[in-house]
């Protein structure tokens, strides 16, 4: 087209001429005009697209090869990142983190363990310490503490009372390393989905548990344990312990156990392994609680099987909470309302269920 346009631009400019004499020449100087225009045309055009060609080479190529170094810089990167033994393991793009692919690794989830046992331990501890101060003379000496510890009433409410702080500082410990610090959302790290679970699922899980409590406490009475002394010291404390069993007890309990440790366990070790350390290690804690009461340990056990059974079926922690919930609070109306039970065989079995994760 520009040739076109060119050509038809020359012909304006250069009229053809008739033949012949001076007009001959004329038509000689026209034509070496028209020929030398042409080629001046060409020779530009060719420049043009030359330095076209050169501009794309030089700007759009780079930008090529900087998307393939980039690709190949952040497949090398998330292979590195993944194999980095961090506390806190990173999440690599694409992984989205889940009840079973949490954002920490098996190494933290202990040390909430070890941190949520460290509080139960010391910050009952720190509570009794001014009461004792206060008594005339102050009690000081390490065997008069234990005693006064485990018989004194006040001492055993205090004591009881500080487990609610304790579990407090558990969650915040939880939250910290669950969210990564706000990083994610806890209901997508833990799981708080009903998981498929229906209420009808609570209800013959509960009363087919109740049915095997009553046999086990039929057949092997229960044995005198630090429980039951602290529910025989004052009826106040009855009234705490059954606070904190329906309260904090079973969400604090459930998410160290059925949700930091279960989570990164399965993942780590896979979910038979996972399963069995979960069990055990629920039921190690509470062993001098009730010990010598085997029958107790036996149900406690057997009740710690069945929550890390419901993690592992619905994928989500919400159900292991609303059982271990539901569990609690009945144990608890039962503790309650034991005084007034006319068959001296209720209150029995009650108590006998009742220590079941207090």
């Amino acid at each position: 087209m520009r040739n076109q346009w060119l050509t038809g631009d020359l012909k304006q400019q250069f009229p053809s001429q008739p033949r012949g004499g001076v007009a001959g020449r004329d038509d000689r100087d026209h034509i070496l005009y028209w020929v030398l225009a042409v080629l001046l045309h060409g020779i530009l055009g060719y420049s043009v697209e030359g330095e076209k060609a050169r501009y794309e080479k030089t700007n759009l190529a780079p930008e090529r090869r900087l998307a393939k170094l980039f690709c190949v810089q952040e497949t090398n990167q998330n292979e590195i990142l993944s194999q980095l033994p961090y506390l806190v393991a990173p999440t690599i793009a694409g992984n989205e983190p889940s009840p079973n692919n949490p954002p920490w690794t098996s190494l933290t989830a202990v040390g909430v363990w070890i941190a949520s046992v460290a509080f139960i331990l010391i910050v009952p501890s720190l509570f009794l310490l001014p009461y004792l101060l206060t008594r005339t003379p102050p009690i000081t000496q390490a065997d008069q503490i234990v005693e006064f510890a485990k018989s004194d009433p006040t001492s055993i409410f205090l004591q009881i009372a500080a487990i609610v702080p304790a579990h407090i500082l558990t969650l915040l410990l939880a939250w910290v390393v669950a969210t990564h610090v706000r990083k994610y959302p806890l209901r997508k790290t833990l799981g708080f989905d009903k998981g498929g679970f229906a209420w009808w699922h609570y209800c013959i899980i509960l009363g087919g548990f109740f049915a095997v409590a009553a046999v086990v406490g039929l057949y092997f009475p229960e044995q005198e344990n630090d429980l039951i002394r602290i529910l025989k010291s004052s009826r106040a404390a009855v009234f705490i312990v059954a606070f904190v069993a329906t309260f904090t007890a079973p969400i604090a309990e459930e998410i160290v156990y059925r949700g930091i440790l279960y989570s990164a366990f399965q993942r780590s070790f896979g979910v038979v392994a996972g399963f069995i350390l979960v069990t055990l290690l629920f039921a190690l804690v509470h062993v001098p609680q009730y010990y010598p009461s085997y029958s107790t340990i036996f149900l406690l056990t057997l009740l710690s099987v069945i929550l890390t059974l419901i993690r592992v079926k619905s994928g989500n922690l919400l159900p292991c909470i609303i059982l271990h919930t539901i569990f609690n609070g009945f144990q608890s109306a039962l503790l309650i309302l034991e005084p007034y039970f006319r068959t001296p065989d209720v209150p029995q079995t009650a108590a006998l269920i009742s220590q079941l994760l207090h």
